[in-house]
């Protein structure tokens, strides 16, 4: 029997693993956000989440309304909120999470993501 359980060990060990799908999360409320600003915007399409270099930590959070996807990104969907991340940003936005908060100090959007090593006060800029 214990012959049995380490050959199957090995042929498991050997057999070629997929790469986990790509995930970003947003959460309820912030769904809700996005969702008003698109009806007060008038805005069709869905919300770019991207990454750009500067920002205080070293890379700053982006996100602006985009009309379509551009051919290579990602598209998530939240019942009818689309995202679109671009390849380069998906490496670091894999896994994370976007929220909305409301506080007696601030109200906005919140990432929650498990790349930044280091984030600023205002929390749109973090290093990797």
């Amino acid at each position: 029997m214990a012959e049995l359980t380490q050959l199957a060990g090995v042929a498991d060990q050997s057999a070629p693993s997929e790469p986990a799908p790509k995930q970003i999360h947003v959460t309820p409320k912030a769904v809700e956000r996005i969702r008003s600003a698109f009806a007060r915007e008038g805005v069709k399409g869905g919300l770019r989440l991207g990454v750009l270099g500067g920002g205080c930590s070293g890379l700053s959070y982006q996100f602006k309304f985009a009309a379509d996807p551009r051919p290579k990104d990602y598209i998530f969907e939240f019942d009818d909120v689309k995202v679109f991340v671009d390849p380069k940003s998906m490496l670091f936005l894999d896994g994370m999470t976007l929220d909305w908060q409301d506080s007696l100090m601030q109200s906005g959007f919140v990432f929650h993501n498990p790349h930044a090593t280091k984030s600023c006060g205002c929390g749109t800029s973090f290093s990797a």
